[in-house]
């Protein structure tokens, strides 16, 4: 019994002990197999996308350029409302401060509205399509832009051979030509300088001889009709429609009656078709020319072409049409009153250019027929209807005054508000006098931004206004002028500009926008026009000495010419500067004369190159009179 006990007593631990073993063994494979197991689920939790990319969308919502699209178009308004319902309610500062300016050097002009100076009387720089293009070719140049040593004789025989080799440019080809081209809808060109053309083209320094231009279109009636082109050219003028020549005009010397060509551009080339008419009436400086009737078929286009050229001094060239079956009025020499040959209305820009060399009642400006395939004749000629606005006298005068007293309410940094009189800021205190008319005094800390603002703007800086002019004479020589009548006139160019500057003490942190007028008046008549208007902005700082100084781009030339022993041309007469704010309040203005200030409202709706009355109402210019009939 004691061996068998031993036996058991023996045995059991060790089997206990792998019991224990086996089942610590489980436990740990169990343990490490649900591990792994919630191990891996954790991992599954994290790696899911969605909640990395959510913050990433929001991320590009700022990207959108909301502000940067909201900014311009608040300011835009803000300009637009300033202009047009402040300005009419414009208060004048006290007249001691009417002398006073201030100025900024960083602030860069542009150009307030468009002028007409890419317009001229030989067409526009741009088109409307209903136009013919001109190109200007230099005979005193060569190709490559040196002297070519021309003289008249070789410039009409170049002339010559270009109209009888079909009009093939390739025979001016050795010739410079300018590459800016023109758009004319008519050719009405009183007698002027010749320089006007090359001007016209881009070269304002051309010497303004030995020159041609080549305008090539299309008219086209939309009804049908049959006319004839009247015309004059000093020196030679030649239209063809369809490859046919229908008029060929040159100067001629008409002395006791004899008709003497002086140029032999045309001998040949076309012959009158109505003897009886041509040569009888003046249209410019000469006895005008009467074409071949021409027929256009109901919305038929037909080609056109016609050729000017001059050999410097003195230009003139008109083209008129007479339509077949219409009665025209009278003129003073007794021939008819025709209008003007064009492919659009006649703007009224282009009538000022043309006027203020033009005699009156010589060719209309504004009836017949217009060659392009949506408009049609007109069946009634009429006069030019070029009459002078009517003044009006009840303009009410802009006389300076006071700002005017009046309660508003205000609000503290802590919101609070209360309602009082803005009197003055001392120190760092502004003072109010409130319902009662006991004054307060309160820092000007404790008032809300836009009350500081409002303050600021009320109390705005003194300045100091100068009108400045820059001139240039420029004077020009012709290496081949046979005469001192052909050599170019000098010209006066100009440059206009404003300079300013804050002449009272503390800072102003706000734009002040300066705008400015140049007025010239005529040589001829007593007619004035707007020679330059240009519109610049700057803030008075420190960085700029509270200083700004802005010189217009546009040089504008101050003609002096005689007509017939007339004078044409414009002068220099005064100028008119007005400083406003950010809310478009004037707080400035200097001018050559009150007159200006009273009538700003009527000068603002002008542009450069706008003729007006002493009221700077728009009117035509003065017409010269008849000196040949």
């Amino acid at each position: 019994m004691l061996k068998k006990k031993n036996s058991i007593s023996k045995g059991a631990p060790s089997g206990f002990v792998v019991s224990l073993l086996l089942h610590a063994g489980a436990f740990v494979v169990a343990g490490l197999l649900v591990v792994f197991s919630v191990t891996k689920k954790e991992e599954k939790k994290f790696v899911p996308p969605t909640p990395v990319e959510r913050p990433k969308m929001k991320l590009k919502k700022p990207q959108v350029k909301v502000k940067k699209n909201a900014k311009p178009k608040s300011s835009s308004r803000i300009v637009t409302k300033v202009n047009k319902a402040k300005m009419p309610d414009i208060q004048l500062p006290e007249l001691g401060g009417m002398g006073e300016g201030f100025g900024g050097g960083a602030g860069v002009g542009f150009e307030l509205s468009p002028d007409i100076e890419g317009l001229s009387m030989l067409g526009s720089t741009k088109s409307i399509g209903s136009d013919l293009e001109g190109t200007f070719y230099d005979f005193s140049r060569t190709r490559t832009g040196s002297s070519s040593g021309a003289d008249v004789i070789t410039w009409r025989e170049d002339f010559r051979r270009f109209l009888l080799a079909d009009w093939n440019v390739k025979t001016l080809a050795k010739y410079y030509r300018l590459p800016q081209k023109l758009y004319a809808t008519s050719l009405v060109f009183p007698p002027a300088p010749s320089s006007i053309a090359p001007s016209a083209f881009g070269d304002r320094d051309a010497s303004g001889a030995f020159w041609l231009v080549h305008y090539k279109g299309q008219i086209v009636h939309r009804e049908g009709i049959r006319f004839r082109f009247w015309a004059n050219a000093d020196e030679n003028l030649i239209i063809r429609v369809n490859g046919k020549i229908v008029i060929a005009v040159s100067w001629v010397n008409v002395e006791s009656g004899e008709v003497t060509y002086s140029s032999n551009v045309i001998a040949g080339l076309w012959e009158t078709s109505d003897a009886m008419q041509s040569r009888r009436f003046f249209m410019g400086n000469n006895r005008a020319v009467v074409g071949d009737w021409i027929t256009l078929e109901p919305g038929i286009p037909q080609d056109i072409e016609i050729a000017i050229g001059d050999n410097g001094g003195q230009a003139c060239f008109m083209v008129a049409v007479e339509e077949e079956g219409v009665e025209y009025p009278k003129t003073y020499q007794g021939g008819p009153l025709l209008p003007a040959f064009k492919t659009a209305e006649i703007s009224r820009d282009m009538q000022d250019l043309i006027m203020k060399n033009l005699v009156a009642d010589e060719i209309s400006l504004t009836n017949g027929p217009v060659f392009n395939d949506y408009a049609s004749s007109t069946p009634e000629a009429k006069k030019n209807e070029q009459t002078e606005p009517v003044v009006d006298e009840s303009v009410p005068e802009m006389i300076p005054r006071e700002p005017t007293s009046r309660l508003r309410s205000w609000m503290l940094t802590d919101t609070r508000s209360f309602e009082a009189e803005f009197i003055n800021v001392l120190g760092f205190d502004a003072v109010f006098r409130n319902s009662s008319g006991k004054t307060v005094k309160l820092p000007l800390a404790n008032l809300s931004e836009a009350d500081r603002n409002y303050i600021e703007l009320s109390r705005p800086p003194k300045l100091n206004i100068d009108f400045t002019k820059i001139n240039r004479q420029k004077t020009f020589a012709m290496e081949h002028a046979s005469t001192s009548t052909d050599i170019r006139v000098p010209e006066t160019r100009v440059r206009y500009g404003v300079r300013l500057r804050q002449t009272s003490a503390g800072d102003y942190n706000h734009e002040l926008k300066v705008e400015f007028f140049a007025i010239g008046q005529e040589r001829l008549g007593q007619k004035y026009i707007l020679l330059d208007r240009r519109q610049t902005s700057f803030t008075p700082t420190k960085d700029n000495n509270r200083t700004h100084e802005f010189i217009s781009d546009r040089e504008v030339v101050l003609e002096n010419f005689m007509v017939e022993n007339e004078p044409r041309g414009e002068t220099y007469s005064g100028y008119l500067v007005v400083v406003t704010d950010e809310r478009g309040e004037v707080i400035a203005v200097e001018a050559s004369t009150d007159r200006l200030i009273k009538n700003l409202e009527n000068l603002k709706k002008l542009k450069p190159g706008n003729y007006m009355d002493k009221q700077c109402i728009r009117v035509y210019p003065t017409q010269p009179p008849r000196t040949r009939y």
